[in-house]
């Protein structure tokens, strides 16, 4: 059977689909199945936005919280490095000086007394000013002789070191020497062409005074003893230039030469071994006498009229405590392209070799000699912070001041400002006060 064809049913669609998103249904149709299936869409928008800004809310709580607990620890750290919070803040360096040079220690005058402290009287005094040049300690080169060997040669043997004391005329070492054993050689044979010269001269002046023989052979005898004569004398003078002994003998030892110290003083260079060839000029030891040294000083243009020859000036060593008073003995007579100074030099005594060679020190000169209204003892200044104040003496103690120094002649200095004349004040002991005062501001935390 033929099939019929079937026509499709047409699909009903509900009339409230049709309706606009934005128009609500007519109140009298419900389907509240479909309702709660599909929500409406601006409804779940205002749900997922209020979960946000829940979600955003309990974000921030926590950040908050957790920023409050790490600031705790930090706080935590710096009370335990010792920052406390009920003490006292440190006040800046600026603050604490001020604090100190205002501060009083109270003391009576038995403790004063007891503490070893004096009290002076700020008064006029005339202080002499000074001038002070760096130096260096120099060998005296008057007092510095370096030996050398005199003679071609090996040395065979060494009898000083370096750092020994000598004495004049004490063995330093033995050389053997071809040119010593020439001129040995030399004045032996000049000595026996002179007993040779002398035995002649003696015979023809017998004959001559017996008419003998004739006055010409006399007069030769006498040239030839003459002749003989000096040829010993040039000998002998040979051998003394060099420090040799003229007594030789046959059979000694001619090309030995023994080489020996000029003057007393201590070996500070040798420069010689056993073995080593030298020649006659060659330096082998350097012998110098420390009882006086120099003391060589570069002093500028301008101070120059202050050091004159023959002056006295104080040295200062500057590695240890030490001083001691030279004579100015030489000043340059020409200034320094460069430097724009003279080269001087003072003479120190030295007898216990405490100025050594090599050491720097300081000189002081005398510049000029004034009276000033305010002096103080130089014990007497100490230092709080970056100022310099001294102790003042008052009914119930001690008063740190802050005062303005001016010239000073190592023992007593001006105030030029902060202490009027009369004003009784610490001067030996003042560190103690110094001491006191550091004490107590530590335990008031400043």
């Amino acid at each position: 059977m033929p099939r019929h064809k079937q026509t499709p049913m047409p699909t009903r669609i509900s009339t409230h689909l049709h309706i606009p998103t934005y128009m609500h249904p007519p109140m009298h149709m419900h389907t509240p199945m479909h309702t709660q299936a599909h929500p409406h869409p601006s409804r779940l928008q205002r749900q997922r936005g209020v979960g946000q800004q829940a979600a955003i809310l309990v974000l921030l709580v926590v950040g908050v919280a957790l920023g409050a607990w790490i600031l705790s620890l930090d706080k935590g750290r710096s009370v335990k490095a010792g920052d406390d919070d009920d003490g006292p803040r440190r006040p800046p360096a600026a603050a604490r000086g001020a604090t100190h040079a205002a501060a009083r220690i109270d003391l009576e005058d038995a403790q004063v007394k007891a503490s070893g402290i004096a009290v002076l009287q700020a008064g006029p005094v005339r202080i002499a000013s000074l001038v002070q040049f760096p130096a260096e300690i120099m060998l005296n080169d008057e007092r510095t002789v370096h030996v050398v060997a005199r003679v071609p040669g090996v040395a065979e043997s060494v009898h000083v070191s370096t750092g020994q004391r000598v004495r004049k005329g004490q063995l330093l070492a033995i050389l053997s020497s071809q040119q010593m054993s020439e001129q040995r050689s030399q004045l032996l044979a000049a000595q026996k062409r002179l007993g040779f010269a002398a035995s002649v001269h003696e015979r023809e002046k017998k004959l001559w005074e017996q008419k003998i023989t004739a006055e010409q052979d006399y007069l030769q005898a006498t040239q030839a003893l003459r002749e003989a004569e000096i040829e010993v004398e040039n000998a002998r003078q040979k051998l003394a230039a060099i420090g040799v002994g003229t007594q030789v003998t046959p059979g000694s030892s001619l090309n030995r030469f023994e080489l020996r110290a000029a003057h007393d003083g201590l070996v500070v260079q040798r420069d010689l071994a056993v073995g080593e060839a030298v020649k006659e000029d060659t330096p082998v030891f350097t012998i110098a006498d420390l009882s006086t040294v120099w003391a060589e000083v570069h002093i500028p243009a301008k101070d120059l009229p202050l050091v004159t020859v023959g002056s006295k000036v104080t040295v200062k060593a500057t590695a240890f405590d030490a001083q001691t008073t030279g004579t100015v003995a030489f000043i340059g007579a020409l200034v320094g392209e460069q430097t724009r100074m003279a080269r001087a030099r003072i003479v120190l005594a030295n007898p216990k070799g405490l100025w050594r060679p090599g050491l720097f020190v300081n000189v002081e000169a005398k510049a000029d000699d004034v009276e000033v209204p305010v002096a103080i003892d130089t014990d007497a200044i100490q230092s709080l912070g970056t100022q310099q104040v001294v102790f003042v003496r008052d009914d119930q103690g001690f008063v740190a001041r802050p005062v303005t120094l001016g010239r000073t002649d190592g023992k007593r200095i001006e105030v030029v400002q902060g202490l009027a004349a009369g004003t009784p004040y610490a001067a030996r002991g003042s560190y103690i006060l110094k001491s006191e005062l550091s004490k107590l501001a530590s335990e008031e935390g400043y």
